[in-house]
């Protein structure tokens, strides 16, 4: 029977182990995956920054769903190096070609002043609550954590606000805003499912609050009873890092355009009529804006309302539910968004069609022209051209 100390000679024998500064080196090029295998308690007083954190003990479990590449160059590290030796060799026998153990550990790291910093941390009942998200490699706790440092603005508390607003809460984005000088009528209730028949002829704002607060604690929900205006829009959308846009009517549109534009803030852009819905995320650092899409509203023969043409109830149900998985897409920089692109969805015939969008080079409200952008309310009335 083999003893500690020849079953740690063993494994050292059988992997490559490198010391702190070449770790360092490696890490500065940005090519390799540092993987932290200390006890949860260890990890929460400091690690270095960016990692992958899977404890000893879960390793084998773990490890292929958290690192899906096997030919990473990955640094493995615990406290002082023999933890992570042992981790070595697992992953190596797990299929893992270019797996490094740092010798010292993060107690030598830390004793060189080399950086770390404290993760992101959850409480029992954050990590409970959220535990699906942070089994996610792409979300984990710090990506939980950035969710709950969050602000997203809505823009209606309607058909495409209510899913899009319920999802977000669910998920625990940490500031949810709300625009809306509505009150709930019953015939909201077909589609608007933030609301209910007990809250008939309340201001739709409040109805939403009672329903995100209730859904989720953690959601701080900030309502603006108000008609979006040119005196109020940059106030009300400046600090909030997505704005999901299910207003029902241009003016509105193109005022939330003109200054998202202004402050360089991305929209998330749903629409639906009758059957059929689209989405695109309008960032303007990064790409088309609505006025790219849209450069002049349509007459107002030709845009009808939801009133006028009706919707099927579940429609925006499918549209802000999109919406809600764009903007989180974007608070966590991940995946592929809608920049760019239009997502077409017609229900009849159960079909989704991808078009791309490009910049207009005739629009002249752009970031790079931010300074000369002057927020004006759209003169005259005009229909809505897709209902909310």
């Amino acid at each position: 029977m083999s003893s500690f100390r020849e079953l740690l000679a063993d494994a050292k024998a059988k992997i490559t182990e490198i010391d702190t500064q070449t770790a360092a080196d490696k890490i500065a090029s940005h090519a390799v995956v540092v993987l932290d295998v200390r006890e949860p308690d260890e990890f929460e007083q400091g690690a270095l920054p960016e990692v992958v954190h899977i404890p000893r003990g879960h390793l084998e479990a773990q490890v292929e769903s958290k690192i899906v590449d096997k030919s990473s160059v990955v640094i493995v590290y615990c406290a002082g190096g023999v933890r992570s030796a042992f981790a070595a060799k697992t992953m190596q026998e797990l299929g893992y070609t270019r797996v490094l153990s740092m010798a010292g550990g993060f107690g030598k790291w830390k004793d060189e002043g080399r950086p770390w910093s404290t993760p992101a941390k959850l409480s029992p009942e954050q990590r409970n609550r959220y535990q699906r998200h942070v089994l996610l490699p792409e979300v984990g706790i710090e990506g939980q954590a950035k969710l709950l440092a969050s602000k997203v603005l809505l823009l209606g508390a309607g058909g495409l606000g209510s899913p899009a607003a319920m999802y977000l809460a669910a998920a625990g984005v940490g500031t949810l805003g709300i625009v809306d000088m509505d009150v709930v009528d019953a015939s909201n209730l077909q589609r608007q499912i933030l609301h209910n028949l007990d809250r008939v002829g309340d201001r739709k704002v409040d109805s939403a609050k009672k329903t995100l607060t209730m859904l989720n604690p953690d959601v701080n929900v900030v309502t603006y009873d108000t008609r979006l205006s040119a005196e109020n829009v940059v106030e009300i959308i400046s600090g909030y890092d997505v704005i999901v846009d299910g207003a029902d009517n241009f003016p509105s549109r193109y005022l939330l355009n003109d200054a998202s534009v202004k402050l360089g803030i991305p929209v998330v852009h749903g629409s639906i009529f009758r059957f059929e819905g689209m989405v695109s995320v309008f960032h303007p650092r990064l790409g088309p804006t609505y006025r790219d899409m849209v450069p002049v509203p349509p007459p107002a023969e030709l845009a009808p309302s939801c009133a006028e043409a009706g919707v099927l109830g579940v429609l925006p149900g499918i549209v802000g539910s999109i919406q809600a998985l764009e903007a989180l897409k974007l608070l966590l920089e991940l995946g592929d968004s809608l920049i760019g692109r239009i997502l077409t969805i017609d229900t009849t015939e159960m079909s989704f069609r991808t078009f791309n969008l490009k910049r207009d080079p005739k629009n002249a409200v752009t970031f790079d022209n931010r300074e000369k952008i002057q927020i004006r309310d759209l003169e005259g009335a005009c229909a809505p051209w897709f209902a909310k």
